[in-house]
């Protein structure tokens, strides 16, 4: 382990404490969710029907990608390169149950990430296996004209590489910090919230010139929330409770193409 990773793992680092990457003394984690931004995490049942999306006409369909379009989180993946994993798995898990927010989640485990150098994408793409049914659903969605996107908390040192292999049409995702070629432990920009999805589903739904009832959303996390309330069609897949409370329709086994038959 190289000597700026070994700082990435002090115990003392307060944004890492804060995130719930120590431990501490029975209680609750003095991180919540972001209480500056709406709380989605909380079921509202008074989405608008805009209407069920069909392949009669062009539409979109935005997913997350961690454990949505891939099964894997790349963040945990490179914690295990970093030697952290486990406490870097650990934030994930609460971050994506909405118990934690999530951009200072990420900017802790990050941290972890320190001295990494940049040759682990190659090793942690080879690792990441992409969901079954992904390939033939966005074959099937482009046969009849439709456009597929994703946003990502996570980055684009992978989900470029994602996207050029699937042929996505839109992707949006974190980029990290490099210097000397190695990771500095730092997030270049602003960090993928669950309201950046939201808005990209609205931004590529103007761009693409497209009907709003015939957007679909898919996702696993609390993050993924905004954007599943927004579509016309909001998908939780393979998701926490949280997220299935605010779904329209819940897949739980891993197969994306069980997309397709929710549409008309």
């Amino acid at each position: 382990m190289s000597s700026r990773t070994a700082q990435a793992l002090d115990k003392n680092d307060p944004e890492l404490e804060a995130a719930g990457g120590t431990t501490h003394p029975a209680g609750p984690s003095p991180v919540t969710s972001d209480s500056s931004e709406p709380d989605h995490t909380k079921p509202d049942h008074t989405k608008p029907d805009l209407g069920k999306p069909g392949l009669g006409k062009p539409g979109l369909l935005v997913m997350d990608v961690d454990a949505t379009l891939i099964r894997e989180e790349v963040i945990d993946l490179l914690g295990d390169a970093a030697g952290a994993g486990e406490r870097i798995a650990a934030i994930t898990a609460r971050a994506m149950r909405g118990e934690l927010d999530f951009s200072q989640s990420l900017r802790a485990r990050v941290r972890l990430l320190r001295g990494l150098p940049v040759s682990v994408f190659d090793d942690v793409f080879a690792r990441v296996h992409v969901t079954p049914g992904a390939l033939d659903l966005i074959a099937t969605l482009h046969a009849h004209g439709w456009k597929v996107g994703v946003v990502s908390g996570g980055f684009h040192e992978i989900v470029d590489r994602l996207a050029d292999h699937l042929g996505l049409d839109h992707w949006i995702a974190n980029r990290l910090e490099v210097s000397h070629g190695a990771l500095t432990g730092g997030v270049l920009g602003d960090i993928v919230t669950k309201e950046t999805k939201r808005e990209a589903l609205e931004r590529w739904m103007r761009e693409d010139g497209l009907e709003p009832g015939q957007s679909v959303a898919v996702g696993d996390g609390a993050n993924d929330i905004p954007m599943i309330r927004q579509a016309a069609l909001g998908i939780a897949f393979c998701a926490k409770p949280v997220v299935r409370e605010h779904a329209d329709h819940s897949i739980t086994t891993p197969d994306l193409m069980q997309v397709m038959t929710l549409l008309s």
